[in-house]
């Protein structure tokens, strides 16, 4: 089960690698997160990850990342 406060650390710490999308389950987009992270898109990208999954409620995280736990 994937936890909402661990997503959000990984997401301020690692962003811009995608780290954050691994954890989360979605492998393909952390893999373009690696190979563009030089352009910065993907720190951007994750500056608006992060205030999104700030403002997400449990329920619509669960529901979107734990399959409607």
């Amino acid at each position: 089960m994937k936890n909402r406060t661990t997503a959000l650390i990984l997401t301020f710490f690692f962003g811009a690698i995608g780290i954050h999308k691994f954890y989360l389950g979605q492998s393909t987009q952390g893999i373009f997160y690696i190979l563009f992270c030089w352009t910065l898109i993907p720190s951007i990208l994750a500056f608006f990850q992060f205030f999104g999954l700030l403002f997400m409620s449990e329920y619509s995280f669960n529901t979107k990342y734990n399959s409607g736990f």
